[in-house]
C-alpha cells in the first residue's frame, strides 16, 4: 500500500491559504474599517462596541464573498469542470496585478487622498456598532478589489465548495485581525489601550494612504511572483527549472 504524498496533496491548498492570508492582511489596513473602529475605541463601552463592529464587518464581508464565489464564480467554474492548474496560476497573476495597480494608484495620488478626513463621516448616529460595521462593509463591498482578487484566485483553483468556503473564511478572519486586536487590547488594558488607540487614530489620519498603498503593492508583487513562477514552471527549459525551484522556495 503506497504512502500518501502529503506535500503533493496539500501543497496547492497551502499555497492558496498563503495567497488569501497575504491579501487579507494587506486589505486589513483599509481605513474604511479601521478608522471607524478607532473612533469607537475612544468612546464609552469601547471594547464591546469594537467587537460588535468587527462582527458586523466580518459577517457581511463573509456572506458577500461566499455569494460571489459560490454563485457567479461556481457557475463559471462549471463551464470548465476540470480546469488545468495553469488556469488558476494565471488567475493568481491577474489577482496580483489588481493588487499592484491599486497599490500604485494609491501611492501616486497619496497627496490628494491624504487630505481626505477618514473620521469625519464616521460619527455614530444612533445605530448599533454591529449595524455600523455591517452597513460600512455593505457599501464598501462592491469596490473591494483586493477581495475580488482573492476570490478570483480561490474560484480559479477548481477546489470544491467546502475548500473555497474555508479559504474565503480564512481571508475574512485576517481581514478583521486589526479590529479583533483592538477589542482584545481594550479588554486586557482598557485605560492604556484608549491612549494608544487615539494615537494610532492620529497616525492613520496622516499616513493611511502610504501604508495601504505600500502594503497592497508588496502583496501584489508577492502574488504575481507566485502565479508567474507557477506558470513558468511548466516550461521545459532552464527558465522553467529555475521557476520550479523558486516556486517551491516561496510556497
Amino acid at each position: 500500500m503506497g504512502s500518501l504524498d502529503l506535500p503533493a496533496t496539500f501543497g496547492p491548498v497551502l499555497r492558496l491559504i498563503g495567497i488569501v492570508i497575504s491579501i487579507g492582511l494587506a486589505d486589513s489596513v483599509n481605513p474604511s474599517t479601521v478608522a471607524p473602529a478607532l473612533y469607537l475605541a475612544g468612546g464609552r463601552d469601547a471594547r464591546r462596541r469594537v467587537a460588535r463592529f468587527a462582527l458586523g464587518v466580518f459577517l457581511v464581508s463573509l456572506l458577500g464573498g461566499l455569494a460571489v464565489a459560490l454563485g457567479p464564480g461556481e457557475l463559471l467554474l462549471n463551464l470548465v469542470p476540470h480546469p488545468r492548474p495553469v488556469v488558476g496560476q494565471w488567475l493568481e497573476v491577474i489577482a496580483g496585478t489588481v493588487l499592484l495597480v491599486v497599490g500604485l494608484l494609491l501611492l501616486q495620488f497619496r497627496r490628494l487622498l491624504s487630505q481626505r478626513e477618514v473620521f469625519a463621516t464616521r460619527a455614530s448616529s444612533g445605530r448599533s456598532a454591529f449595524m455600523l460595521g455591517a452597513g460600512i462593509m455593505a457599501v464598501e463591498l462592491p469596490t473591494a478589489f483586493p477581495y475580488f482578487a482573492a476570490i478570483a484566485a480561490v474560484v480559479g483553483s477548481g477546489r470544491g465548495i467546502a475548500v473555497q468556503a474555508l479559504l474565503i473564511t480564512i481571508y475574512n478572519v485576517f481581514f478583521i485581525l486589526p479590529l479583533v486586536g483592538m477589542a482584545l487590547v481594550l479588554w486586557i488594558a482598557p485605560e492604556r489601550a484608549t491612549v494608544l488607540l487615539v494615537r494610532a487614530r492620529d497616525l492613520l489620519q496622516r499616513h493611511w494612504v502610504l501604508v495601504l498603498g505600500s502594503v497592497l503593492t508588496l502583496a501584489g508583487i508577492f502574488v504575481i511572483v507566485l502565479g508567474a513562477t507557477g506558470v513558468a514552471s511548466h516550461l521545459h527549459d532552464g527558465f522553467g527549472h529555475f521557476s520550479r525551484r523558486l516556486h517551491k522556495l516561496i510556497t
